[in-house]
């Protein structure tokens, strides 16, 4: 359940934090905490882990005089679970941080638990933008996308394509809510119209009832508002139903490298979603890419490249602050860009959102597709504020 990594000892007295003593409990304490077995276990998973130990090497805490312990757990995507671990790490085993997070119900529940106790969260894994609004924390970030980036960026260019009449068919908790809320927004102030929707189990195995809802519906596009193995099933499910071959076009709102991978380019050919990292797009993003297949065999998704950016800005700001305490360090985080293998055009607002550019990305068909993990060609650049909401509508009471 629980891998304990010690990365580095306290060497150097020069550094910018002279000694141990400096840091709570004599070293800082991350945990990524994510579904490491279930619907998300690729979304994230054991590839959060992988990619937070690259962050920790990158930053070199030897060299700086800074002992780095990083734990992992797997919260079944259970809020229960997450809490009582989260409560545990933090109050008996001196844990500075929490990462990824991924499921927005785990992620609201820890992130009022770390408000309350005066901890950071590094939310990379779950997507809902009541995170940087009622619920969000002083110490709490959520780094790179939400349902706002999302549903604004895929949505406005598939309607830009024609496609006005849509079928949303959602997961059935906090994540899917928010999409299916952002996602009508969208589509309605632009002169679409949502003609129907349905809401599924999180982690179901059977999407037959749900498709043939959206099919029957007759709309233009059916947009799956649901992530991981869910998103991969339901897209399966309706190549057997034929949907893409009957004229309704398929369009998956949440997409990482896993889900490609596992639809295959024949099945996935054509989709049209935005993300914050694809790892062929510049020699940055191939750095990290190289090393996280080394350690993983596979290729990172924006989740794995989010994590190990959120994990080495909060150490870089540790080293600038001079001390691991949470409200010192968070200011610090605020304050720094964010300039790493995963983005260098990163800033984080007053309501925790790391905003940066995300892409528009179409997947290749398997005749385009010139090597082993060539999967996306990226259509265009969405500058990192069009990828939030404005923070003049926020309702997160740090920002105001």
């Amino acid at each position: 359940m629980k891998t304990i990594l010690t990365l580095a000892a306290a060497l150097l007295a020069s550094s910018a934090i002279s000694n141990a003593a400096e840091l709570s409990g004599g070293s800082v304490k991350i945990g990524v905490m994510n579904d490491q077995s279930g619907t998300y276990s690729d979304f994230g998973g054991k590839g959060s882990v992988a990619a937070a130990e690259i962050a920790i090497e990158e930053f070199n805490p030897s060299a700086k005089g800074i002992k780095v312990e990083l734990i992992s757990a797997d919260h079944q995507t259970k809020p229960d679970v997450a809490s009582a671990m989260a409560r545990k790490w933090y109050e008996t085993e001196q844990v500075d941080a929490i990462a990824d997070l991924t499921g927005s119900s785990v992620a609201i529940a820890v992130n009022n638990m770390a408000r309350d106790l005066k901890k950071i969260t590094l939310m990379t894994g779950p997507g809902t933008t009541a995170l940087t609004n009622k619920e969000c924390s002083p110490t709490g970030f959520h780094w790179g996308w939400d349902t706002y980036s999302q549903s604004v960026s895929s949505a406005s260019a598939l309607l830009d394509k024609g496609y006005k009449d849509w079928f949303i068919l959602s997961a059935d908790y906090a994540f899917g809510h928010q999409m299916v809320a952002d996602l009508t927004r969208v589509v309605t102030e632009k002169g679409g119209k949502i003609v129907g929707s349905v809401k599924h189990p999180l982690g179901t195995m059977d999407f037959s009832s749900f498709l043939l809802q959206a099919q029957s519906s007759g709309a233009q596009l059916i947009a799956l508002a649901n992530g991981g193995a869910d998103t991969v099933n339901a897209l399966k499910q309706a190549a057997d139903f034929g949907i893409a071959q009957n004229g309704q076009a398929l369009a998956g709102m949440v997409v990482v490298m896993s889900d490609v991978k596992a639809l295959g380019l024949q099945s996935a050919q054509g989709l049209t979603f935005a993300t914050s990292y694809y790892w062929d797009r510049d020699e940055r993003s191939r750095a990290f890419a190289k090393k996280f297949i080394e350690r993983r065999g596979v290729m990172p998704g924006m989740i794995h490249a989010a994590t190990y950016s959120a994990v080495l800005h909060y150490l870089k700001a540790i080293e600038a602050a001079g001390t691991d305490d949470a409200t010192a360090v968070a200011a610090k985080m605020r304050e720094m860009p964010v300039n790493d293998d995963f983005t260098q055009t990163g800033r984080i607002r007053a309501d925790g959102r790391m905003i940066t550019d995300m892409y528009l990305v179409q997947v290749k068909s398997p005749k385009d597709s010139k090597s082993e993990w060539d999967y996306f060609d990226v259509l265009s650049t969405i500058p990192a504020e069009q990828t939030a909401a404005p923070l003049s509508q926020t309702t997160c009471p740090t920002a105001k």
